[in-house]
């Protein structure tokens, strides 16, 4: 488990009022099934900040990278009847590889998050013939390939990606950004 999820965690009655267990019972009678309702759930009826909203979610719905058996398992999941897609994700790894400093891979059930002390990047498959990268540049203004993320999402920017001839130089320039502003 990595250290945010871990801190969270532990301080998750402090900060909330109700241990993980308890909100999981509480998830669990309100009948909901889906990531999205249970986080607007704890936003709005709750009053819970996202971080721990999203948290809940994923441990109450068992998708979070610690609940799954095993995470390659998590990232083959992503890539079915998406195969042609992994050459993405392989290609933006072994770049990020070449980077001075240690990163975590941390697979979800739909996308990998990229961390070094926070979040820098996402890698999503997002459907049959895009591949998503999502940043974490906030205060940075969108230009070239990077584009502005809607408000409030989990990612300030994204850049998306229909061949794998895009990742260039500008690609991994963005990265590179977010990677070490990470640090």
């Amino acid at each position: 488990m990595d250290k945010a999820t871990l801190t969270m965690l532990e301080n998750l009655k402090e900060k909330t009022g109700h241990s993980l267990d308890e909100w999981k019972s509480l998830i669990s009678a309100q009948g909901f099934s889906k990531h999205g309702e249970i986080v607007k759930f704890l936003k709005e009826t709750c009053n819970i900040t996202h971080g721990y909203a999203t948290t809940i979610a994923s441990k109450a719905l068992g998708s979070d990278a610690d609940s799954a058996k095993d995470t390659d398992e998590l990232i083959l999941n992503q890539y079915k009847g998406k195969e042609h897609l992994k050459s993405f994700y392989d290609k933006l790894i072994s770049e990020i590889q070449n980077f001075e400093g240690d990163f975590e891979i941390s697979p979800k059930k739909a996308y990998v998050s990229l961390r070094r002390k926070k979040q820098f990047i996402t890698l999503n498959p997002a459907s049959k013939t895009r591949f998503e990268i999502g940043f974490n540049l906030k205060g940075v203004p969108a230009k070239g390939k990077l584009e502005a993320e809607k408000p409030d999402a989990m990612c300030s920017h994204k850049i998306n990606l229909s061949d794998l001839h895009e990742i260039d130089q500008e690609v991994i320039d963005w990265i590179r950004m977010a990677y070490d502003n990470a640090e």
